[in-house]
């Protein structure tokens, strides 16, 4: 017992010492001076008063705590790049383009002499001996080909960037079903290259599938998938149905005329030219569109077959495809949760599963749907799939007990769109998520009009106040306004007939709404007074 507590003494003694150390050491390090002693410029803090005497020490500054959302920037001008490569990655504007090109040949004479007819009429006669298609020379080929090259080679060098993406899926598909593998070319003609390019009259995704040929393929249209936006799934459905074209006509560019205006179109032009299976021969006698679409469809693949002779420098893409890989997807999940997850970019998951209309992956029994995700991030999900399902699981069963904190009406905001504004730069500026962009918008895609007001239930409460710096969250009604509250079936439109002279825009400017939505209860101006 003796020697217990002679222990305990011994430890204590040296404690006492250890800290003895320390204070000695402080105070030699910052000694206590008197006021004669300080020193004019710095700061000093009282220490202790011995006989009415202040002795002072200099003041030490307290290490601010680290916080991670002000100190752990991004470079500015990186992170610029991104958003710029990001917002072309989803832009239509290369859609439209082609659209629109392909609609409108004129074949006129294009001044372009860095390709005189007589290199051209070579290298049309090379890639005639090497592919499938009719690739003679003729005027209007011509025309088109030296339009491209002159007025669209910033468009062809994005699409080089895509292709190195994409064309590796096309390719195994073309091959399993022995289609030419220059028909990949004909996604960029299609499509552009977007897989959830929208036509107007519907076709949809790389290959711009109707509803009905798309379902009689085997392609798959939910509410939460579309698999005519599927890269793998579409192109094998296109391979399918190109096979089954050219089992009928017996001729490739035939069956690229009967893939865009159908099999009846063609079969009309081959009886109202006397006969002629040649689809130059019948042309004139297919839909305008259809009469430019094989022309594109052969200067397309024409460029991209001889882009270093005519010094193309292709964009740099975002990913190759052996950099990306699947997982099947065993319980629901979003794409916000796997970014969170990971650390991948929603928009970047976007581009990588651009099925999945919603942003949410399924589970459907008799379905096997998967997440890509790049190469460097696909093990660490594996290895921690377990556990990432659980934290899902979680998130799914108490959103269905009550909606997150951020939906509070009371914190919500209104936000204009900008130009270079894109859903996810504005979901990273407010702290939420693309998916709840769209959920609180009713937004079946990512497109967006400079101009358009979205509401936002913002996390990042900054944002809201320096985006709307002289405004209040809560709408304030002018005196003399004439209200009206919403009643069950009401519509904009509706309201907008019980008061002449009133539009549906008005009602929406005076109540700051964007889309169609109304709740019963609601009260709107329906009148300034």
């Amino acid at each position: 017992m003796q020697l217990q507590k002679l222990f305990f003494f011994v430890y204590f003694l040296g404690l006492t010492m250890l800290q003895a150390q320390d204070t000695l050491q402080v105070a030699i390090e910052n000694p206590r001076l008197t006021e004669q002693q300080l020193e004019a410029g710095k700061n000093y803090i009282i220490d202790t008063i011995i006989d009415g005497q202040a002795y002072y020490k200099k003041e030490i500054k307290v290490v601010e705590q680290l916080n991670l959302n002000t100190t752990l920037l991004d470079n500015d001008h990186a992170a610029e790049i991104d958003d710029k490569w990001l917002q072309e990655l989803y832009s239509t504007s290369l859609f439209d383009t082609i659209y629109r090109t392909v609609s409108e040949l004129d074949y006129k004479d294009v001044y372009y002499p860095e390709l005189s007819t007589e290199l051209l009429k070579s290298r049309l006669a090379e890639l005639n001996a090497r592919t499938p298609f009719n690739v003679e020379y003729n005027p209007s080929l011509e025309s088109v080909i030296k339009s491209f090259l002159k007025n669209r080679r910033k468009s062809f060098e994005k699409l080089m960037g895509l292709g190195h993406y994409y064309f590796p899926m096309f390719e195994r598909e073309l091959d399993n079903y022995n289609i030419p593998l220059e028909m990949k070319y004909l996604a960029i003609v299609e499509s552009a290259l977007k897989p959830r390019a929208r036509s107007r009259v519907g076709a949809t995704g790389l290959w711009q599938f109707m509803f009905a040929t798309g379902k009689q393929y085997g392609l798959d249209v939910s509410s939460y998938v579309d698999e005519r936006s599927d890269p793998i799934k579409s192109t094998e459905a296109a391979s399918k149905y190109l096979s089954k074209l050219y089992e009928i006509f017996g001729d490739w560019d035939l069956a690229l005329a009967a893939y865009n205006s159908g099999p009846g179109n063609v079969s009309k032009a081959i009886r109202r030219s006397g006969g002629y299976e040649n689809y130059w021969n019948i042309r004139h006698n297919l839909p305008r569109e259809t009469a430019g679409y094989v022309p594109a469809f052969l200067a397309t693949m024409y460029i991209f077959e001889f882009a270093e002779e005519h010094g193309f420098k292709p964009v740099k893409p975002e990913f190759q495809y052996i950099e990306t890989d699947t997982v099947r997807v065993k319980h629901m999940i979003t794409l916000d949760q796997v970014g969170e997850a990971t650390g991948v970019q929603i928009e970047k998951l976007q581009f990588l599963n651009p099925s999945y209309k919603l942003d949410i992956i399924p589970v459907v029994k008799g379905e096997n749907y998967t997440l890509r995700l790049p190469r460097d991030v696909i093990g660490k999900f594996v290895n921690n799939e377990e556990a990432f399902y659980a934290m899902t699981k979680a998130e799914f069963d108490k959103r269905e007990k009550q909606l997150p904190q951020f939906f509070n009406a009371e914190s919500k905001t209104r936000y204009k769109v900008q130009s270079g504004d894109y859903l996810g730069k504005i979901a990273r500026k407010f702290g939420v998520r693309v998916s709840q962009l769209k959920q609180w918008n009713g937004l079946r895609s990512n497109n967006l009009k400079i101009g358009q007001r979205l509401t936002i239930y913002p996390r990042n409460t900054a944002a809201t106040t320096k985006s709307t710096p002289n405004k209040q969250n809560k709408k304030t009604v002018p005196p003399n306004a004439t209200t009206y509250m919403v009643k069950s079936g009401d519509s904009l439109w509706s309201i907008s007939q019980k008061f002449p002279g009133i539009s549906i825009q008005n009602i929406r400017d005076w109540n700051d709404i964007s889309g169609n939505n109304l709740k019963p209860g609601m009260r709107l101006v329906v009148s300034k007074g």
